[in-house]
């Protein structure tokens, strides 16, 4: 039966329909349900750790094959510049799944020492423990647009790995990554079920995350809409993974060394115009430095290439829609309605050609004179604007950094890295940098926030326990 309807796909950099994809109806729904409940407790759920570590390897292989048509696929879809997401958006999510590939092989049942014990009349025995890992069943995946196929691998690399089936709904913006990710599985010959991907918006998530058929909802996005799914999960008491917002805090300290200091600031409101949920877009500045670091930044910014995501000299590409756009031209407006003032950028791209009029650009913004209480500081605006507050000591740059509905990362900034260690662990937020980091994430440790910024883990042997049930087998020595 074919699909309902179909979604006009649009490229970011142009606003022109790059095709079209169909939008799942019920039917195709029942379809994937029914086939994925089956794979999991058919064969695919009794598959051994070494069949699906197999399986993974040959997906990894297939994708592996393609990177130029996987680097295409992403930049065309998400206005990603080239030379971030030939790295990120590409190379990286191929990590990811041979780290998934390899772990899938650890064993599903792990012996515990044995404890002797006294039964009720005294006498003694040894008893023996085993925990199996075992698959939770079906796992709903949603994943945003911002970084699609990173985001799709990390949540059906552990999926799988786990030997669950997966239901994976990727954003109605950017479905190509995904349905890429279809093509080689079927290349790699994936069960049926094991994995299918249904396009659509709103309509299809609800479906599959209130199916009862469904064990565990893996979702990352808005922290509204991630309240929403825990609320519908909450009467069937279904396992709910959520990654969702951030308003992560930068602290620059007074000993800070200030160029390091402004590349991470700068990188803040220019990677990927500011579309990523752990980009830190509070910038708390001892005011010693304070002056020094706003002129440093601006510089910086100013010099951003802004345009075509396309060229390699491109810096800053599109935001997604127009739409986005327009939430950030207003949360920029509010803030100068309130006093702030414009360190660099607060306008939109002029003189592009004429082919990327219908693309969302802006400039990359820091607002400066701001107050924590603002809802320019407050919530998440997922796009390339920034804040800078005023900050006079660490328990002001705590305080202020803790005062957040959000909690995913941070950063310090310091020459002192011991204080800067200290401060880390005063961070109420699930990952901390310091002075650099080593970059994105690691697929190797567990990545995820604190307070709305979500429940679980991603990555990480933590990440695969979340998706597994631990059964406990417990027998006596004879």
């Amino acid at each position: 039966m074919g699909a309902v309807s179909v979604e006009q796909i649009l490229d970011p950099a142009t606003g022109e329909v790059l095709g079209t994809v169909p939008n799942a109806g019920p039917a195709e729904v029942e379809k994937a349900l029914s086939a994925a409940r089956a794979a999991a407790d058919g064969a695919w759920g009794r598959e051994t750790p070494q069949g699906r570590s197999a399986l993974l390897h040959r997906l990894l292989a297939e994708l592996a094959a393609k990177p130029d048509h996987l680097l295409d696929v992403v930049v065309s879809e998400t206005g990603c510049p080239v030379s971030l997401a030939r790295t990120q958006q590409v190379a990286l999510p191929l990590q990811h799944l041979e780290y998934w590939a390899d772990l899938a092989a650890r064993p599903a049942l792990d012996p515990r020492p044995p404890v002797t014990t006294r039964r009720p009349d005294g006498s003694g025995v040894v008893g023996n423990w085993v925990v199996r890992r075992a698959p939770y069943g079906v796992v709903a995946a949603i994943t945003p647009y911002n970084f699609p196929f990173l985001e799709n691998v990390m949540k059906l690399g552990p999926a799988l790995a786990a030997g669950n089936a997966v239901v994976l709904k990727p954003s109605p913006w950017t479905p190509y990554s995904a349905l890429a990710i279809a093509e080689a599985a079927q290349r790699a010959d994936l069960p049926p079920g094991v994995l299918t991907v249904l396009t659509g918006g709103a309509d299809v998530g609800v479906a599959v995350t209130t199916d009862p058929r469904v064990d565990l909802i893996s979702f990352t996005g808005s922290d509204a809409v991630g309240a929403q799914i825990l609320a519908a999960a909450a009467p069937r008491l279904t396992k709910v993974v959520l990654e969702l917002g951030g308003k992560s805090a930068l602290i620059v300290r007074a000993d800070a060394d200030l160029d390091l200091a402004v590349r991470v600031g700068a990188a803040s409101v220019t990677t990927h115009a500011g579309q990523g949920c752990a980009l830190t877009t509070r910038h708390l500045v001892h005011t010693d430095v304070r002056a020094a670091y706003l002129e440093r930044l601006a510089a910086v910014l100013d010099r951003a290439v802004v345009g075509d995501p396309r060229d390699e000299s491109t810096t800053v590409g599109p935001l997604i829609r127009t739409g986005a756009r327009d939430r950030v031209e207003s949360f920029v407006a509010g803030a100068l309605e309130r006093g702030a003032t414009v360190v660099s950028g607060a306008a939109r791209v002029t003189g592009l050609p004429a082919r990327l009029s219908g693309g969302a650009y802006y400039r990359p913004t820091v607002l400066a004179d701001v107050e924590n209480s603002w809802p320019v500081a407050q919530e998440e605006i997922f796009g390339p604007v920034a804040v800078v507050i005023d900050v006079r000591d660490d328990d002001e740059a705590v305080a202020v950094a803790n005062d957040s509905p959000y909690g995913l990362a941070g950063h310090v900034v310091s020459r002192d890295t011991a204080a800067a260690m200290d401060l880390a662990t005063r961070l109420r937020t699930g990952s901390v940098d310091l002075n650099g980091g080593p970059g994105w994430t690691n697929p190797g440790v567990p990545f995820g926030g604190w307070k709305r910024s979500g429940l679980g883990r991603e990555n990480g042997p933590e990440g695969l326990d979340e998706y597994t049930l631990f059964q406990t087998i417990k027998y006596a020595a004879r």
